[in-house]
């Protein structure tokens, strides 16, 4: 019988082992409530080695966020690949039900939340949120051929998907979430 040699993982493999576990642990006590030892307890590591992968705590917390915005272009990506049509309204339309899709994990829509709420105080999150959406705006500006105001109307309504799916809104049956919940898809 053969044996195989035990390999051990890679700083890399660690590291993206460290980002998972970290978004589980930023989506449930955010930026604030969460620490480092938390997060290395929960990815079988020691509080030292994750140190080791990342200076601090914001360092940790701001490769979580442009890990949560490379899950987005990538779902943004799958979403123009499905389009119906070459239109912006079909390619954004796609792109949306895409983005409706990915933020039914809640933990990559409340680390979405969680940042945008560090940003205001915390300046390198405030410039990782920044970028991520710098770089997503100018993703589905191309890849929609959209104009200004449907580029905006597009963010508008993921910001509005985020609301309602944080609240239950699809939950209570008033005037108000019927109101907001119209013509929104969710999953």
């Amino acid at each position: 019988m053969k044996t195989e040699a035990r390999r051990l993982s890679t700083a890399e493999e660690r590291r993206e082992t460290v980002l998972r576990t970290a978004i589980g642990a930023f989506a449930a006590r955010g930026y604030f409530g969460t620490t480092t030892s938390e997060v290395a307890k929960a990815a079988g590591i020691s509080q030292a080695y994750v140190y080791r992968l990342f200076p601090n705590k914001e360092a940790l917390f701001t490769a979580v966020v442009e890990h949560c915005f490379v899950r987005v272009r990538a779902a943004l990506e799958r979403g123009a690949a499905e389009a119906g049509g070459s239109s912006p309204e079909a390619v954004l339309d796609s792109m949306g039900d895409a983005y409706a899709r990915l933020i039914s994990d809640n933990d990559l829509m409340l680390v979405q939340l969680h940042a945008q709420a560090a940003a205001v105080s915390e300046p390198a999150v405030r410039e990782a949120v920044r970028t991520g959406y710098a770089r997503t705006v100018e993703y589905v500006r191309g890849a929609s051929g959209g104009g200004e105001e449907q580029i905006q109307q597009f963010f508008a309504v993921g910001m509005l998907c985020h609301l309602l799916v944080s609240i239950d809104a699809e939950a209570v049956d008033a005037p108000w979430t019927r109101t907001l919940t119209a013509g929104i898809t969710h999953y």
